[in-house]
């Protein structure tokens, strides 16, 4: 197990969740489900918790109730290649939930993600201030991240 893992809180739909992220995420894989039994709380045989990973990263989550709702307080950062991938992305992580500012969405399940190009970053750190002043201008007008607009930024254009 990772020193360090995320681990996240559903009502019911641990399970949903996991099966919905690993559709989306292409190297993913179940370690584990564990199932209530007859001390409960929940009822017997209903998933209790799900273990697994997406791209490396291996992420718990627990059926726990109506206690907790996630917050934008904490997401997940996808670092994407391409604008394909960011494209995909976006599409498949939103649907059911809400596209935001900025390459931030909500999931169906109210989870948080930030889909960003890695080119933003790197136009970002441009030693060039003005460069990266236009190219923070533009990203702030976006919601999804679109590169070649923040490429016409940094370029001037």
């Amino acid at each position: 197990m990772d020193k360090i893992t995320p681990f996240l809180w559903f009502d019911s739909q641990a399970e949903e969740a996991m099966n919905f992220y690993m559709s989306i995420f292409k190297n993913s894989k179940v370690e584990r489900i564990s199932r209530y039994g007859e001390a409960g709380p929940g009822p017997k045989g209903s998933v209790m918790s799900v273990e697994f990973v997406l791209e490396g990263q291996t992420f718990m989550a627990l059926n726990a109730g109506p206690h907790f709702q996630f917050t934008p307080a904490i997401s997940f950062f996808v670092n994407c290649e391409t604008q394909k991938e960011v494209d995909e992305l976006w599409e498949k992580l939103s649907e059911g939930g809400s596209k935001e500012r900025c390459g931030w969405l909500k999931d169906k399940f109210g989870l948080s993600w930030q889909v960003v190009p890695s080119a933003l970053g790197r136009m970002l750190q441009d030693e060039d201030p003005k460069k990266s002043a236009r190219v923070m201008k533009a990203m702030m007008k976006m919601d999804k991240i679109e590169i070649e607009v923040l490429k016409r930024a940094h370029e001037g254009e």
